[in-house]
């Protein structure tokens, strides 16, 4: 059995690396996956461009604007003089928000009364108007929070006087961290699960078309009348590409760690552990599908069919907290949301065991009962 089954493996790793166009889609897809989905998945908005409409014209006024352009997250493209130029510049999406300050601006401010400062947001984009919103509301707070303690010093000092002394109002200054991903990176947190993906669409087309080549060019046939059991066949079959699963996953955390430089905080003998758990799962259904499929277009439409669903469901771009709760329950039926956790976990949390066994558990059970069922179905259709 071992000699056979060594012989297999040597067949497959043969007409795997014969051509040079072959060893090449092995090898280069996934990093060039990973480089143009680091790149174009990027959620940050570091510099968005704002209009400024001041109808005050005051020294409060241009105060709060050189606030917005000293924040280093605002480009002044345009100041409409009217509603119509504005309604213009949201319209042709030339700009992410538009900043008004009213008339009366300068002198509330001076009387210690409530004022306003009208913030209209492109909303086209729901995260981008997200994130906008929310450094243009910060920016104004703080502007805020400086106006009265300048209001508060005056009148502390315009009432000096012999008497008992008049505290200020105190302040309330709010400091939030964030852990795990200290610059709020969206590259740090996709990444990782770009790795994921990459990992499962390889290997999964891999397997599925290597077995169903065999069909198509007759060589099955053959396979079947030779001592081989199915069992060596099977494994002979998926271990080639298990190994350059293994193999795609090295190289795709490494450009993560020194092109992204993503942080990775675990441990990478538990990573590479829990991807072959992982991969389990994956040549299982690759097996699956190929004994479904009768020609390779149909096998790569089949593990497009089947790659989709779990991509959404995984919770690589949307949280799976977000969704319904019918569709929540679903998701734990998705081995590549486990693995997403994992990874996720051992790069930017660098959790272990202790925290990633539920996950890991899973893995295991989903990889042991698909790739059996799958097992099963093949020998069935060799035998």
């Amino acid at each position: 059995m071992r000699e056979r089954l060594i012989e297999i493996i040597r067949k497959e790793f043969r007409q795997a690396f014969r051509e040079p166009r072959m060893r090449t889609m092995l090898f280069l897809p996934p990093i060039i996956q990973l480089l143009v989905f680091g790149y174009a998945v990027n959620l940050d908005v570091e510099h968005a461009n704002m209009a400024w409409m001041d109808q005050d014209h005051t020294p409060e006024s241009r105060e709060l604007l050189a606030a917005f352009q000293g924040s280093g997250r605002f480009d002044i493209l345009a100041t409409p003089a009217n509603d119509r130029e504005v309604q213009t510049l949201l319209d042709s999406n030339k700009v992410d928000m538009v900043v008004r300050i009213l008339p009366g601006f300068h002198r509330d401010i001076e009387r210690g009364r409530s004022t306003a400062v009208q913030i209209l947001i492109n909303g086209t984009n729901s995260n981008t108007a997200s994130i906008v919103s929310s450094y243009a509301s910060s920016i104004v707070a703080n502007f805020a929070g400086e106006a009265m303690d300048i209001q508060g010093r005056n009148r502390l000092a315009a009432r000096m006087a012999p008497g008992p002394v008049h505290a200020g109002v105190p302040r309330l200054n709010l400091q939030s961290r964030a852990w795990f991903n200290p610059d709020l990176l969206s590259r740090n947190y996709f990444v990782p699960g770009i790795v994921v993906n990459i990992i499962m669409q390889i290997t999964l087309m891999l397997t599925a078309m290597a077995i169903v080549r065999e069909k198509e060019i007759g060589t099955m046939e053959q396979l079947m009348v030779t001592p081989i059991r199915p069992i060596e066949l099977m494994l002979g079959k998926t271990l080639p590409f298990a190994l350059v699963g293994l193999v795609d996953t090295f190289l795709v955390i490494m450009v993560a760690l020194f092109f992204f430089h993503v942080p990775f905080r675990g441990s990478p003998l538990l990573l590479f552990a829990c991807a072959i758990l992982f991969l389990m799962t994956t040549l299982g259904a690759g097996m699956f599908i190929s004994t479904i499929s009768r020609t390779q277009q149909q096998a790569m439409m089949t593990t497009f069919l089947f790659f989709q669903p779990f991509f959404l469901l995984s919770g690589f771009a949307f949280p799976i907290r977000n969704m319904p709760q019918s569709i929540q329950y679903l998701t734990l039926l998705d081995p590549l949301r486990y693995f997403i956790e994992i990874v996720r976990g051992l790069f930017l949390k660098g959790t272990g065991v202790t925290v990633l066994w539920p996950q890991m558990l899973a893995l295991a059970v989903f990889g042991v009962v698909i790739l059996s069922l799958s097992a099963m179905r093949f020998r069935k259709r060799l035998d």
